[in-house]
């Protein structure tokens, strides 16, 4: 019912227009929605994970683990599990259908994390990118932890006249120096996408942890990679100022042969004028658009990708903005503010049609002479309303049934809200007491018996004064 009071044309825009909202919980660095679309998780600079209830843009619960802040988030297809990485050189697995002990599960590495991503179709296997160390390919399905170190040098390809596996003494010293900055997995999880910082993309199995196709992209630093939900495509951020849309070939399977991979650049993004940095990018839920956000800049820019022509500048807060994240349902954008913290919100606006509470209801511009129709106002039998009441009650009202949203899967999961939870900016506002819980601070002083007592139940030192001088 809601729908038919919305204007169909402002239904059918596929990108927003205008700053709706704002969110708040700390200082958030990062943002993600879940796959149903439902939930945002932001990462703060204190290193907790707060979980916003889209609709209600109310808090959904903290989840707590982390010392520093927070790098990356990825959820798991079913939105049953989130992987958080952080500068305190952990990544935890919080398994949002339970609370308390077994909860979450923390990996610790030798280094501050990158970025972390969750297997699409396995929970248990993550892939992260370290700081100026291998990225790892991370098994926690057993109770002992598997690590398997990740290559970062590419697989170039061999000079005429050379033998598999030889290469020359200058480009095994320019190989020594690459480090991953970017990882990521493919739709059906079969191969892993990584980016370094001299610009090489390399695919590599999942299976065999071995790079079987290499691919020059750029010259610079790649900072972000990120795939479109049916993960047809990807775009490349790095700090040549390019953003890079390339084509992911339908052969890259379980078992292809790397010589058969071709990474092809479907378009290149920039702003030709202004020369801007590109701070963060992501797709639409369709694919159709692809957003980023600017350095030492307040705008967010939106090209459509099929052609490659900017289509929109969403102008926002006067701050520069770090993370952005589109809806994978609705034309909904989400994005962190570096100086406040804040999370900003860009929606369409939909103004309301009340014409459409009744099928004869017309809005009128200016006052009009009203005919009436001739029997409008007869009166009819009480027997005649009564029949037209018990009809509309043999009617089957499905009030129970959701619709499934595009990119949800079937018998999905919902996380349990906490409701009585209160926005926080610290710590020590909410003592911790465990993953995905929170304590309810200690009850006031009581005033209706006299007597001062602290949080434990005993007399305070004042007390013991008064009492003193009253004896």
């Amino acid at each position: 019912m809601n729908l038919s009071l919305l204007d169909p044309f402002t239904l059918a825009q596929d990108y927003p227009e205008s700053l709706t909202s704002e969110l708040r919980s700390g200082h958030s660095t990062c943002v993600r929605f879940n796959r149903k679309g439902d939930l945002i998780a932001s990462g703060r600079l204190d290193g907790t994970v707060v979980l916003f209830d889209v609709e209600t843009n109310g808090l959904a619960r903290y989840l707590r683990g982390h010392v520093r802040g927070i790098q990356s988030l990825s959820w798991s297809q079913d939105g049953t599990f989130l992987a958080s990485a952080s500068q305190d050189f952990k990544v935890i697995i919080w398994d949002l259908s339970r609370q308390g002990e077994g909860a979450s599960r923390t990996i610790r590495f030798p280094a501050p994390v990158y970025c972390a991503e969750l297997h699409p179709k396995n929970p248990n296997l993550f892939v992260c990118a370290l700081f100026e160390d291998s990225p790892y390919l991370v098994d926690t399905s057993g109770d002992v932890l598997k690590k398997y170190p990740l290559t970062t040098a590419p697989k170039r390809p061999l000079e005429p006249g050379a033998e598999e596996g030889e290469i020359d003494e200058k480009r095994a010293a320019s190989d020594a120096k690459q480090m991953t900055t970017a990882a990521v997995f493919t739709a059906t999880g079969d191969h892993i996408i990584t980016g370094s910082n001299k610009g090489w993309v390399n695919v590599i199995s999942t299976t065999t942890m071995e790079t079987i196709h290499s691919a020059r992209i750029t010259t610079g630093c790649i900072t972000y990679i990120r795939l479109t939900m049916s993960g047809r495509s990807m775009v490349v951020n790095a700090n040549d100022r390019v953003l890079r849309s390339i084509n992911i070939p339908d052969n890259l399977k379980e078992g292809v042969d790397g010589n058969d991979i071709q990474l092809s650049v479907e378009h290149k993004f920039q702003d030709v004028v202004n020369r801007l940095l590109w701070n963060h990018c992501t797709f639409s839920g369709n694919g159709d658009y692809l957003t980023a956000t600017t350095f030492k800049n307040h705008d967010i820019y939106i090209w459509e990708r099929s052609i490659g022509v900017l289509v929109k500048i969403l102008e926002g807060p006067k701050e520069e903005l770090g993370t952005v994240e589109w809806h994978p349902t609705r034309p909904l954008i989400a994005a962190t503010g570096l100086e406040s913290g804040k999370i900003f919100i860009w929606a369409t606006s939909n103004p309301q049609r009340w014409s459409a509470l009744a099928p004869d209801f017309r809005e009128l511009e200016e006052n009009i002479e009203y005919q009436e129709r001739e029997d409008e106002f007869d009166i009819h039998l009480k027997w005649d309303l009564t029949k037209r009441k018990l009809h509309q009650e043999n009617e089957i009202v499905d009030a129970v049934t959701i619709e499934r949203a595009r990119g949800e899967v079937e018998d999905g999961w919902n996380m349990p809200v906490v409701l009585d939870l209160e926005d926080t900016d610290s710590e020590s506002d909410s003592p911790p007491s465990g993953p995905g819980e929170r304590k309810r601070k200690s009850p006031a002083p009581s005033k209706a018996n006299g007597n001062n007592t602290g949080a434990n139940g005993n007399v305070t030192g004042s007390t013991r004064s008064k009492r003193r001088r009253a004896d």
